[in-house]
């Protein structure tokens, strides 16, 4: 083909120019062959050849390649018309898309210039590149996925853009732009791969001393042997020979190899070996496990934050340290020695009064009874129930406490005498049917914790539900358990020279208190004996009990701070607790009103609950005074609608005595136990003041003070200040302990002696709330003390206070905001429910749809009210939760009356109605789903995906009617009549029937080491010999159906084989 020899590509036209840049991006890329592209440029030169012949030698055919000689003397400068070198390129290389011959001829000039000075190249001995560093770009292997299109067709974009806009005649501006952008790799691979002579590689070394290389990241080439320093020369030194050693001047380039820095050396390895290397580096496919991924932000409208939402602004909190613990020189060293010396010293002095149903004082326990009746049930324990060498009870064991809400004096007995056996007692409630709420969770902390052995009275034993035989039943999920009575008549009196062991209190576990979390699951929480002991010297000093104090206790005495006031204090101060039991509450609702009035209490601990039941019942009785109590004690004060009940209570019964100052409200947890309690104020002194917070605030976890709609306004009161001898912080409840700022909600954590040590037998949870660090905005620990989960949610306000506004229990995390399950329940009781639903009966809680969480609300619906009513109720509601909270409902469903599970004291067992609500058996007479309203991230359309993943194949598959791989076994066929054998489900039916069918079957055959028969067993023989060991097990035994045995035979003993 005639080439142009008049003027150089230059003088062609810019729409020409360009057209041949596009030419020579699209052959490198591979969008045109080799022929095509000689095709084209020709019919583009075409009218310019008698103009621009001979100029181009990058257009010579395959005759021009010429073999050259390595030589040490400078070659003679090449001109425009008569300087050779090879036009190659490796077709899918990504550093070849910056390469053009219009930019390969402007080096050519270059390099001429300064073709009189040498530099020296050192011969490469790595496939890695020594001293250039290119962009991670450059060493990445082409592959065919969609990510190549786009980066493919930027580049061409790029490379077009440069082929316009660079100037040609100036070379050397051209080879600074062009190394330190990103296709250094590219032009320098170009540069080494067409140059000749001594004076190219001279003008190219002169350039790149004076170049400022950048550093780039480059991924490890798996076919380098050590890595390249982090650091590279400004002056690059290169070879005194322009050409690479053992490489002919008009040789293809692909006969060089590009390492993964774009570089050529010597070609050891084949250049398709190194391709592959390069492809290996980084698959085209994706692995197979991302084929699975449930990515939800690719499937759902990810909700994008607010930007206008508050954010806190105050500084990082610091702790907040209590009074410190007084030293009282009475103080017992044990809560066992407090009760021997009032057992001993005050043996008449009352300790606890039981009521009966009708609200009456039925038994009346003194301290001296409580002492001797506890010393002969841990004698009992640990001496009478098994043999003297084998005993059922050791120190460390745990029993169960299964005693009924309305026998506390038993309860205390059985407690204090496990104490005194250094038993640890597990507390739990009394089981009704097999199928109670929550019983099969109880059942796995009694398994967890080893108990094989319950305590209880004579008359719980005979309510417990039992089979025809007149045992007691299995009950789900329990352990096999033993009973034991614990009723003075059954116990035996300890002699006169045993003693019980007492001393200083350690670090050993006292008692488990079991807890239940949110998703329905119980755990224990263990108490040391020194935690309790100083929990009581901590309520004695906050509550200032003095000896000889009345106080009435309407809490369950078995957990929480029914127990810790009216069981544990008591002893600890010689207090006298009245208790009433619930049952007594569902009946006369006044009558603890009334025993503070009879006794003169001066304390009484209540809940919300027992304050409007009093308000309700009150128009009963007028005649009491309630001057006598200096601390009425709420200890769920913590529920932020609690501030209601108290100031109703206090303008009802204030007339009776009641004083302002009295109302202590308190909060409490199992793990952290007592966390902070109002103390007794003077009279006439200001009550402390409350906090109006922002709904809108609060639900972003900021503390903002409402100052608009007053009904978007949350008031709560202070729980007072933390415990004598303990230490407060607020961490946030998500994600590392870190410390709050002074306006952030956050979960409470406290530091104490008075708290719990561990869930039992939960290692991991136990990390993660009962050892906390905290940690500071630097994410550095504060600190060395460890501190314990709460599960309250708060903040620490003015002089100290701490307010409580939620629990972790209760929190609903909807689209990144925090709503308290207490406040919609408060919201749904605003809307004059008392003629739809019952008060206490509404359960609130989420359910997770389309990767988020859905508020759920379950009530019982009144016999009496019609369906118009109820709709006419929900529909309101919606819109008060909407209005109030921001929020939107899923479901609100209406139940008929005392169908939702209920907890043993009579409230609804949250964990059991969701999961009721999930299997969808709450079978409500009424319902309302608006997912419309909350469901705002409906997934996004669907799409075409990238590539073919294994599900796809399966579909293809079945659509192509190929049959999925399946195995099954032989059909065992319809049970007949005549067919005896198939009618027999076990094998003892089974050899029972073979012994009368056929007796003389030989089953085993016993074979001596010569392969003699030395015993055979029949059906019959071998039935005989199961029912001799049967009545065996059974009779000496003392075995029980369901029980294991263990089989302890020599091989050769086949034939005494048991069924």
């Amino acid at each position: 083909m005639a080439e142009p020899a008049a003027a150089g590509i230059s003088s062609l036209p810019r729409e020409v120019r360009e057209q041949l840049a596009e030419l020579e991006l699209e052959l490198s890329e591979g969008d045109i062959t080799q022929k095509g592209y000689e095709k084209k440029r020709a019919k583009l030169l075409a009218p310019y050849v008698p103009q621009t012949q001979g100029v181009d030698p990058a257009l010579q055919k395959e005759s021009r390649t010429q073999t050259p000689t390595p030589s040490a003397a400078p070659a003679p400068a090449p001109s425009s018309s008569s300087s050779k070198f090879h036009r190659a390129r490796s077709g899918g290389a990504r550093d070849e898309r910056y390469r053009s011959d219009i930019h390969t001829e402007a080096v050519q000039a270059a390099l001429a210039k300064h073709k009189e000075q040498k530099m020296a190249l050192p011969m490469p001995t790595k496939r890695r590149s020594t001293f250039v560093q290119s962009p991670a770009d450059a060493c990445t292997p082409p592959d065919t996925s969609s990510a190549s299109e786009d980066e493919g067709s930027l580049r061409r974009q790029a490379a077009l853009s440069a082929a316009l806009h660079q100037s040609l005649q100036n070379a050397e501006s051209w080879i600074n732009r062009s190394i330190q952008g990103s296709s250094t790799s590219s032009s320098a691979s170009s540069t080494l791969s067409h140059g000749e002579g001594k004076g190219t590689s001279g003008s190219l070394a002169d350039v790149f001393a004076n170049t400022r290389i950048e550093n780039f990241s480059v991924p490890p080439d798996v076919t380098a042997t050590t890595s390249s320093s982090s650091t590279r020369p400004a002056a690059i030194d290169l070879p005194p020979s322009g050409i690479v050693k053992g490489m002919h001047k008009g040789s293809n380039r692909s006969s060089l190899m590009d390492t993964a820095d774009g570089v050529p050396v010597s070609s050891r390895v084949s250049t398709k070996i190194q391709q592959l290397l390069n492809t290996l580096k980084r698959p085209k496919r994706p692995p197979l496990k991302e084929f699975f991924v449930d990515d939800f932000e690719e499937i759902v409208e990810v909700p994008q934050p607010d930007p206008n939402q508050p954010k806190p602004e105050g500084r990082q909190m610091t702790p907040v340290k209590g009074e410190p613990l007084g030293v009282v020189c009475n103080w017992p060293p044990a809560l066992e020695a407090a009760l021997q010396r009032w057992g001993t010293t005050q043996a008449k002095c009352p300790c606890l009064t039981a009521l009966d149903v009708t609200g009456k004082p039925v038994y009346t326990l003194t301290y001296g009874k409580l002492w001797s009746r506890s010393l002969k049930l841990a004698y009992t324990l640990l001496n009478k129930l098994g043999t003297k060498n084998e005993p059922v009870l050791k120190p460390g064991d745990r029993v169960a406490l299964v005693y009924p809400n309305n026998d506390p004096v038993m309860f205390m007995v059985a407690f204090y005498g496990c104490l005194l056996a250094e038993v640890i007692p597990v507390p739990i409630e009394v089981p009704l049917t097999r199928k109670d709420a929550g019983g099969q969770q109880i059942g796995f902390l009694l398994g967890s914790c080893g108990i094989a052995l319950a305590l209880t009275t004579e008359v719980c034993l005979k309510g417990l539900p039992k089979t025809q035989n007149g045992e007691i039943v299995q009950f789900k999920g329990w352990p096999r358990l033993k009973w034991v009575v614990t009723d003075s008549k059954y116990l035996s009196k300890s002699p006169k020279d045993w003693q019980p062991n007492i001393s200083a209190a350690g670090t050993e576990p006292a008692y488990i208190e079991y807890k239940t979390s949110k998703e329905g699951s119980v755990m224990g929480v263990t108490v040391s004996r020194i935690a309790m002991l100083s929990h009581c010297q901590a309520l004695s000093q906050a509550c200032n009990y003095s000896e000889g104090e009345t106080i009435v206790n309407v809490l369950d005495f078995k957990k929480d701070a029914g127990l810790w006031h009216g069981i544990l204090t008591n002893v600890m101060n010689k207090l006298h607790t009245i208790s009433v039991p619930y049952s007594v509450m569902k009946t006369c609702p006044l009558s603890w009103v009334q025993r503070v009035h009879t006794h003169k209490a001066k304390v009484a601990l209540v809940k919300c609950r027992d304050l409007h039941w009093a308000m309700m019942a009150h128009r009963d009785q007028r005649d009491v005074s309630l001057s006598s109590l200096r601390m009425l004690i709420v200890t769920d004060g913590a529920n932020p609608w609690s501030v209601s009940s108290c100031d109703a209570f206090l303008s009802l019964f204030q007339s009776h005595g009641l004083k302002p100052e009295a109302i202590c409200p308190c909060a409490t947890s199992p793990e952290a136990m007592t966390i902070a309690i109002r103390r007794p104020g003077v009279p006439g002194a200001p009550l402390p003041g409350r906090a109006i917070l922002s709904m809108n605030g609060l639900s972003f976890g900021v503390i903002r003070v409402n100052t608009e709609d007053k009904n978007s306004a949350l008031t709560v009161q202070d729980v007072g200040h933390v415990m004598p001898g303990g230490m407060m912080c607020i961490v946030k409840p998500d994600g590392p302990p870190q410390l709050c700022k002074t306006d952030e909600i956050g979960e409470i954590c406290v530091s104490s002696r008075a708290g719990g040590m561990m869930y039992y037998g939960l290692a991991g949870l136990t990390k993660n709330t009962f050892e906390v660090i905290p940690l500071n905005s630097a994410g550095s620990p504060v600190g060395d003390v460890p501190f314990v989960r709460s599960g309250l949610l708060g903040f620490v306000g003015p002089g100290s206070l701490v307010f409580v506004v939620g629990k972790m229990d209760g929190l609903l995390t909807v689209s990144g905001r925090r709503h308290n399950a207490d406040d919609i329940v408060a919201t749904g009781l605003a809307v004059e429910s008392i003629k739809t639903v019952y008060r206490g009966r509404i359960a609130v809680f989420s359910v997770s749809v389309f990767y988020d969480e859905r508020i759920v609300v379950v009530a019982e619906q009144r016999p009496d009210a019609s369906e118009e009513d109820s709709f006419q109720w929900m529909s309101r509601v919606l819109q008060a939760i909407d209005s109030i909270h921001q929020v939107g409902v899923y479901c609100l469903a209406l139940v008929p009356a005392n169908t939702l599970p209920k907890t043993p004291l009579g409230g609804i067992h949250i964990s059991q109605t969701k999961q009721h609500f999930l299997e969808g058996s709450l079978h409500p007479c009424n319902i309302l789903m608006c997912p419309h309203t909350c469901v705002t991230n409906l997934p996004k359309p669907r799409q075409k995906q990238p590539g073919v993943g294994p599900a796809s194949v399966m579909v293809g598959n079945l659509v192509a009617g190929k049959r999925i791989a399946q195995a099954s076994g032989r059909d065992l066929g319809q049970i007949e009549d005549n067919d005896l054998v198939k009618k027999h489900q076990f094998l003892t039916e089974v050899l029972q029937w073979r012994a009368h069918t056929t007796p003389d079957h030989a089953l085993f055959l016993l074979l001596n080491a010569k392969g003699t028969a030395v015993c055979t067993a029949t059906c019959l023989q071998l039935h005989k010999k199961a029912e001799r060991i049967a009545s065996v097990l059974c009779d000496k035994g003392h075995l029980n159906a369901g029980d294991n045995v263990v089989l302890l035979y020599p091989p050769v003993a086949v034939s005494q084989l048991q069924h």
